[in-house]
């Protein structure tokens, strides 16, 4: 009997290369659409920070107008040693910076009016109560009205640094948003001029991939 021996085809050895070659027009292909889809991706991004800046703007003009805020005139402002503010003298508080303006300002009354305490550190409360706990002592008509006028005062401080305080806040919160839309507006510009070289990119890829198809088939 004969022995008949079968010889096994060995496969050809493939590589990592071969595995993941592609072809060059596939390559441009998938750039060309991923350059489309960044483009859109990108103009629609600097839609909405247009609107977002547009929105900030006009919102924070509206309120502040709407408080009608004044600068004091030229003359009021020289006689507080204001000089710095003469250029805003007698102008309506309408924008972020005038309110940023206005609000350091306010900040200089307010210095003045309890050596540079806050509101929150004026215990007006505890005055009243020493008025409370002296007429319950029997003290004297004149003491009890020394620590009233004391308690006046000290309440009227606390409540005119409150409400100074408070508009401050409120001002430097239009300062910020007003900032926040100034930089929604550059970076709406940065984005259309990304979104505008990126669609010149892509123009250029689906260029060269045609005069690479006609080559071919040339």
């Amino acid at each position: 009997m004969s022995t008949q021996t079968m010889e096994r085809t060995q496969p050809a050895e493939t590589t990592d290369n071969d595995l993941f070659r592609l072809p060059r027009r596939k390559v441009d292909e998938i750039l060309i659409g991923f350059g489309i889809v960044a483009a859109v991706v990108l103009v629609v991004a600097g839609g909405l920070l247009t609107w977002g800046s547009s929105f900030s703007s006009d919102y924070v003009h509206k309120e502040l107008a709407s408080q009608n805020v004044f600068f004091p005139g030229a003359t009021a402002l020289k006689a507080e040693g204001r000089s710095d503010l003469v250029g805003h003298a007698g102008d309506q508080v309408t924008t972020g910076s005038e309110a940023q303006v206005y609000a350091g300002y306010i900040a200089g009354h307010l210095e003045g009016i309890a050596g540079g305490k806050t509101y929150s550190q004026i215990d007006d409360r505890g005055a009243a109560t020493a008025v409370t706990d002296a007429q319950a002592a029997g003290a004297s008509k004149a003491k009890v009205a020394t620590l009233q006028a004391t308690a006046d005062g000290l309440k009227a401080q606390r409540d005119t640094l409150f409400k100074g305080e408070t508009l401050r806040g409120l001002l430097l919160s239009a300062y910020a948003w007003s900032t926040i839309g100034t930089i929604a507006g550059i970076a709406s510009i940065v984005t259309f001029i990304a979104a505008a070289s990126m669609a010149l990119l892509t123009a250029a890829g689906v260029v060269h991939l045609r005069r690479t198809t006609h080559r071919a088939i040339a």
